[in-house]
């Protein structure tokens, strides 16, 4: 069950920003490999997305798990809808869903960016 706060904040978080990737550590200085690449994908897409650090608030930590049923961090959320963690990430991007979630929601990103 979450936490009432810290599911307020996630709602406030995920409707304030059109993509939000909670992860280990920030954009600049991530602090897990999973982490790492899913920024990597966000910023090889030039998407301007809300970094949350979950190890900064331990009740986040474990609250956002909760709020998602998804065990494992990084999450990321486009629009406030849940999309997936660091291997979904890749995958859609590799099909181009990813870049067609981000078309279809209105969110922008670079259009020519090509998988290496």
């Amino acid at each position: 069950m979450v936490d009432p706060l810290v599911a307020e904040r996630i709602h406030a978080d995920i409707n304030a920003n059109d993509v939000v990737l909670y992860m280990k550590g920030t954009p600049v200085f991530p602090q897990c490999g999973f982490s790492a690449k899913a920024v990597n994908i966000l910023n090889m897409l030039g998407v301007k997305f809300k970094g949350v650090d979950i190890l900064a608030d331990p009740s986040l930590r474990q609250g956002i798990k909760d709020f998602s049923d998804w065990p494992t961090i990084p999450q990321l959320y486009i629009k406030g809808e849940f999309v997936g963690g660091c291997d979904i990430m890749r995958d859609m991007l590799q099909s181009g869903e990813l870049q067609k979630t981000l078309a279809a929601k209105g969110v922008a990103f670079e259009a020519s960016s090509r998988v290496g």
